[in-house]
């Protein structure tokens, strides 16, 4: 009896004395590694692309909308409005990068599209002011002048060609350079620390280091 017993009990007991299911899930995936799955070579390609596609849109969309309505309090309001929801958008992308598989990537593809449209948003009023109050700057602004007084302004070159004149356009502009030194101090530090964190809880997910790992780390 204890012959015929035998090779049943092997077959459920498994290998090593574990049941075959047991055995089975404890088996590491991707060759050993332990680690998840790697990107498809598409989702990278796509992930890079995504950052050009959406300044684009961005700069079109700039180019089509109507600017042509004067300025006043509701401009300010509008300002003050997009400037909200740009912190919002950027607090709520940065869990988005936390939860990512590639930090990097977001990372990159929210910065496309915080950093276009809060400079959009900037030479928007702009053009709104010198088109409803004339000579609020040293020379007429068209809406690549205004681009490109928010993108100086933005960079900190300073060229000079293009000045606020009038007390107003000053505010704005005081307004933009505060913004700016927020959004690279606050937006672009939280962006860096937490593609490192996603970058350190994704190796984590890789297993513990095994013996030759550990004794190649050891001096």
């Amino acid at each position: 009896m204890d012959d015929a017993g035998g090779p049943a009990t092997a077959q459920c007991v498994g290998v090593d004395g574990e049941p075959p299911g047991a055995a089975a899930e404890n088996q590491p995936v991707d060759g050993g590694t332990g680690a998840r799955s790697s990107p498809t070579r598409r989702t990278v390609v796509r992930a890079l692309i995504r950052p050009f596609v959406t300044v684009a849109a961005v700069l079109v969309l700039y180019y089509l909308l109507p600017l042509d309505r004067g300025f006043g309090w509701a401009t300010v309001g509008w300002l003050l409005g997009g400037l909200a929801a740009i912190g919002l958008l950027a607090a709520w992308q940065v869990r988005s990068v936390l939860r990512s598989p590639l930090p990097t990537l977001r990372a990159l593809e929210t910065l496309a599209f915080t950093v276009p449209v809060f400079l959009v948003l900037f030479a928007s009023v702009y053009v709104l002011l010198d088109t409803g109050r004339p000579g609020q700057f040293t020379e007429p602004l068209s809406r690549t002048d205004a681009l490109y007084f928010v993108v100086v302004v933005f960079s900190t070159v300073g060229f000079g060609d293009i000045a606020p004149v009038s007390e107003t356009a000053r505010v704005l502009t005081m307004l933009q350079i505060v913004s700016d030194l927020l959004l690279l101090g606050v937006v672009l530090r939280a962006m860096v620390v937490a593609v490192q964190h996603s970058r350190g809880r994704l190796a984590g997910r890789s297993g513990p280091a095994g013996p030759q790992d550990e004794a190649a780390r050891d001096p």
